[in-house]
């Protein structure tokens, strides 16, 4: 495990204080397929579960995987998206130093971070703060998304989309944000699941995001579980969740999706 510096001066001011970085978990197995991290948690904290979790478990399975410790509120747009899509930019760009294929570059994210990783896969437009270096050069896109209980347009979670943009910008502007209606022919293959009791983030905004994908001809694998709740992670370890260890399937069913599309052996 180690951290990474994103950029050598932040661009962009930093309300909350937070300096956005990166820890890398290597891949335990002999491996060239990447995993960029980012945690849920509405836009307001990261949850620790949802991404050193993520890291630990994926990297024990073939991937090498980077949380991005990425800006939330009181900072706005563009912080998160910048922070999120520096995360695959860096990785992209020093592929050679991390043994990874440049073209099997993953994104994954829960919750909040489920729509920031759906955002760095369908928003094009260039944003402030780019453009400082030659890694600004390097395509952000990734080659594919996981997204678990995502939030995807406002009806999933309308605190999400106003603590990313702000109350104001919100009202006028959460369209360009929201991934099911901004998706595109070049949106990469997508693994997503949700949990039909989430009571948080209410799953039809995912099956919303699902029937846009067919719509466009994109790849994907959506699961709808029939029990759970938001925010379960990968339900090992943890009181709350004690009784919905069905649900622990969507992390095996995931690797086997990456080997279907040869991420990994």
């Amino acid at each position: 495990m180690k951290d990474i510096q994103l950029w050598d001066s932040v661009p962009l001011t930093m309300l909350g204080g937070h300096v956005p970085y990166m820890t890398y978990y290597p891949s335990e197995k002999p491996s060239q397929a990447a995993i960029v991290i980012f945690a849920g948690g509405g836009y307001s904290h990261r949850a620790k579960h949802e991404g050193e979790g993520y890291a630990e478990y994926f990297s024990k399975e073939g991937f090498h995987c980077f949380v991005v410790h990425y800006r939330t509120n009181p900072d706005l747009f563009p912080c998160e998206l910048l922070d999120a899509r520096r995360g695959v930019r860096y990785v992209r760009a020093n592929c050679e130093q991390f043994g990874v294929d440049p073209d099997k570059i993953a994104v994954m994210g829960s919750s909040a971070g489920g729509h920031l990783a759906a955002l760095v896969s369908t928003y094009r437009a260039a944003i402030e703060g780019e453009g400082v270096d030659a890694i600004d050069d390097v395509d952000p896109t990734p080659n594919a998304q996981v997204l678990c209980y995502p939030v995807l347009d406002p009806e999933g979670h309308p605190g999400s989309f106003i603590r990313l943009l702000g109350e104001e910008e919100y009202k006028t502007k959460w369209p360009a944000f929201a991934p099911a209606l901004i998706a595109d022919e070049k949106t990469p293959i997508c693994f997503m699941w949700h949990c039909e009791g989430d009571k948080v983030v209410n799953a039809a905004n995912t099956l919303k995001y699902s029937m846009r994908l067919l719509e466009l001809g994109i790849s994907q694998e959506t699961h709808i579980y029939p029990r759970g709740r938001h925010g379960i992670g990968l339900v090992v370890n943890d009181e709350r969740f004690v009784g919905e260890e069905y649900m622990t399937s969507w992390a095996p069913r995931a690797v086997e999706w990456f080997k279907l599309n040869g991420f990994i052996k």
